[in-house]
């Protein structure tokens, strides 16, 4: 017996080692007939990292104080050696976090990955989307920059809409009457908290979709057909047929990636906003108050409501709304199948017209409020909704094709 073997022994003999290596990588067999859509999992995983091991060495560094933390992020963007990369690759990061979610999300909806039995892991993971915004918007006041203060001041007062309690409410969020040096040290260390929070999320996902199997393009369940070995027939070793697989889309995403962190880390004021640029100022309030794109559909929704009796609560109630509808999805799809791929033409034009209504609502949250896209806004909220409500007749009365016993590659 090897040295190496006599030392991973030592270890299996106090450490599962080799029996997590084999479930969770080696012996656990995967679909064969994965394609470009099954990138998203593990680069959502990859810009994960990159966002705590960015934000820990950014902290060693940043002054969560009302009056230095402004001239913090700029000491670290001219004075730290190299401050300037890890804050464009930290915030950059936030974007593509987003970007790779919402992908990974739509590779869900096509290929009807809430479905029996992975309804648990549905749920996990609209729970890690929501613990993801929660973070974003904590370090979205940190730079303390113009937008970074407003946006802060406009989202947590739309708490104070909440009938009763609204106002003790907002206060309790903040710390204090107003965005101030205390808001700025709660959020500083709650965004510091919620990442490692993500990290426990991120398991229980993971084990939860070791469990039930991964799903594929054609919807089909390997484990139902397996050999005198109990392999499924269907099914391949994750471990190194994905793990290479992953290694091509992680270097595709990198050239994006970095192209952007070095070319165009602001991405032409979407990812960092001019008036971020600027201190903070509470007596001079920005042109157009907008928060950044992830959140510019929902803030969307928010604007198209209007208020009731001068309160803006109806439009909160539909923000929050348009997330909460999305744990209830496993239980309003009614088809006979799961994937795309054999779904009628009804289910397929519902799609096609959700993921143009959630890019339309995130340009008009861009956008100042006006009369006509204050009409766009509530019309594609309605759609929006709509996907959702209707899902159970629409994909009930779809015809579908037959599900294959196979995977067909």
């Amino acid at each position: 017996m090897s040295e190496k073997q006599t030392f991973l022994g030592w270890i299996d003999d106090r450490f599962p080692l080799t029996k997590v290596w084999n479930e969770h990588l080696a012996q656990y067999y995967a679909p064969k007939n994965f394609n470009f859509w099954y990138f998203f999992g593990s680069l959502a995983l990859l810009v994960l990292v990159n966002q705590i091991v960015t934000g820990i060495w950014l902290a060693m560094n940043y002054k969560p104080d009302a009056g230095l933390a402004f001239a913090s992020v700029e000491y670290i963007m001219r004075d730290v050696d190299w401050g300037w990369l890890l804050r464009y690759l930290h915030s950059t990061g936030a974007s593509a976090f987003f970007a790779v979610i919402y992908l990974h999300m739509f590779r869900g909806l096509m290929y009807g990955s809430y479905r029996k039995p992975r309804e648990l892991l549905w749920i996990i993971g609209v729970i890690i989307y929501l613990a993801m915004m929660a973070t974003a918007f904590m370090g979205y006041l940190l730079p303390w920059g113009q937008m970074s203060f407003w946006g802060a001041q406009v989202i947590v007062n739309l708490f104070a809409a909440v009938p009763f309690v609204g106002e003790e409410l907002s206060i309790w969020i903040r710390g204090d009457y107003v965005i101030s040096d205390a808001t700025l040290n709660r959020f500083f260390a709650f965004h510091f908290l919620l990442p490692f929070v993500l990290v426990g999320l991120v398991f229980l996902h993971i084990v939860a979709l070791h469990k039930v199997g991964s799903n594929n393009p054609d919807g089909v369940e390997i484990k139902k057909n397996k050999d005198e070995n109990g392999i499924p027939k269907d099914g391949i070793p994750f471990h190194p047929y994905y793990t290479v697989k992953d290694i091509v889309g992680v270097v595709g995403f990198l050239i994006i990636f970095l192209g952007v962190v070095f070319f165009a880390p602001d991405f032409f004021g979407l990812f960092l906003e001019a008036p971020n640029f600027e201190p903070a100022n509470p007596l001079k309030t920005p042109d157009h108050i907008a928060p950044v794109w992830y959140f510019t559909p929902f803030y969307a929704m928010l604007r198209a409501v209007p208020p009731m009796f001068g309160s803006q609560f109806p439009g909160v109630v539909v923000m929050f709304a348009a997330i909460i509808v999305m744990f209830f999805l496993p239980w309003l799809d009614k088809s006979p199948v799961k994937s795309i791929r054999y779904k009628g033409p009804i289910f397929k034009a519902a799609l096609a017209l959700f993921a143009v209504t959630f890019v339309v609502l995130a340009y008009l949250g861009l956008k100042p409020a006006s009369p006509i896209l204050t009409l766009l806004a509530q019309i594609f909220t309605a759609l929006y909704f709509a996907f959702f409500l209707l899902m159970p007749w629409y994909s009930k009365m779809d015809k579908t094709k037959p599900e294959p016993e196979r995977v067909t590659g």
